[in-house]
């Protein structure tokens, strides 16, 4: 079973990639039998830490707190590694193999016969983060709207056959080629600098024999990579936002100001009093619903109403950290509700379990203020 294996050499140090599909149980005995037969000093995997202990350790989620989640603004990337563990989960479950399962065979494996482990990806969040920030405002639309498409609309069976497909190089390649066509900086943040971060990781690994156990569309990446002197620490940087999202965000309190400042010297109180009124009804009651879409409760919606308004005129603030925080304090999750999100498989899951509930209604409640602000401005203009 030589299927998806590179040997390279370097200097005196030997590297067994074995190319993996992450829902594939050809994989999984690949990865055992491949160790058994090398008897590696070192075996590398596909893993960063956050994910190598979601995988090892059952009560990971006993000390998450979702208030942390919401303060550290961290919402957004909680939500998104829930899409693609969904997506992953949809895929496993067709060809009933649990995702990572071939990474988890490595784990074991290795352990058994004393084996030392070398952990090769970047930190998850890292490369959310790091894609997020990089990507276009259009690109970000087309990856959501791939993911939830794969997750929730596409309702193709998968075939064993197709999924061992995918690890054909070719076909690897091909679909590799059309996401940079596509979606050209997530490519560059998800493939390729993580194709150099786990080649640097295996060229550092200690010991004369490495097994590395990786996916198998970061084969032909890593083998151009893994003679390179690569910087990790440039690749684990989070770049600034663009600027120009912070003009952009500092902008709306100054239009505002300079709106109501204008319609009182122009046009009088009344007018300013009228302005200042649709301003919060138009604002507030866009943040309102969206945390009513999430299933909020009452007293959740009236603060998403109450402050949205106030949040919108400054960007570091927003309506959806506040309802999030009272839904939380309302209705706080229970460790079994952190346990149970491995077990979301559809949209409708997202409102029945507590935590993604609450991460709901701070993502609808920050879109509603957002979709408010930009009706509202420019429907203030026109009362003057």
């Amino acid at each position: 079973m030589q299927k998806n294996i590179e040997k390279i050499t370097i200097k005196d140090k030997n590297i067994i990639l074995v190319g993996t599909a992450h829902i594939s149980k050809d994989s999984i005995a690949q990865v055992k039998e491949t160790i058994e037969k090398e008897k590696p000093d070192t075996v590398c995997i596909e893993l960063c830490k956050s994910r190598y202990d979601a995988i090892t350790k059952r009560k990971r989620w006993e000390d998450t707190k979702i208030t942390d989640i919401i303060k550290k603004n961290k919402t957004y990337l909680f939500l998104s590694n829930l899409l693609l563990a969904g997506f992953e989960k949809k895929m496993g479950k067709e060809v009933n193999v649990k995702p990572g399962s071939e990474m988890i065979e490595a784990i074991k494996i290795a352990k058994k016969h004393k084996i030392k482990i070398d952990l090769a990806d970047r930190d998850i969040q890292i490369t959310l983060k790091r894609a997020w920030i990089i990507m276009s405002f259009k690109e970000k639309l087309k990856l959501l709207a791939g993911l939830i498409e794969g997750i929730f609309f596409t309702d193709e069976s998968i075939d064993k056959k197709d999924i061992e497909k995918l690890k054909e190089k070719d076909i690897l390649n091909q679909m590799l080629k059309e996401l940079g066509k596509q979606i050209p900086n997530a490519k560059k943040v998800l493939i390729d600098e993580r194709d150099a971060y786990i080649a640097q990781k295996i060229n550092d690994s200690k010991g004369k024999k490495i097994v590395a156990v990786v996916g198998a569309g970061h084969i032909e990446g890593i083998k151009k990579q893994i003679k390179k002197n690569i910087d990790l620490k440039s690749l684990e940087k989070i770049p600034k936002k663009r600027s120009m999202t912070k003009y952009i965000a500092w902008s709306v309190p100054l239009i505002f100001l300079a709106l109501i400042i204008y319609g009182f010297i122009g046009h009088g109180t009344e007018v300013t009093l009228n302005m200042l009124f649709k301003w919060l009804i138009i604002n507030g009651s866009l943040s309102a619903l969206g945390a009513l879409i999430a299933l909020a409760n009452p007293i959740t919606i009236a603060v998403a109403f109450l402050v949205a308004p106030l949040t919108s005129l400054n960007p570091m603030l927003a309506a959806g950290w506040f309802a999030g925080l009272t839904e939380a304090k309302l209705k706080e999750p229970k460790v079994k509700d952190f346990e149970a999100l491995k077990d979301i498989n559809g949209i409708t899951d997202f409102w029945r379990n507590k935590v993604t509930r609450i991460l709901l209604i701070v993502a609808l409640a920050n879109l509603g203020s957002t979709i408010g602000t930009l009706i509202a401005l420019p429907y203030l203009a026109s009362l003057l």
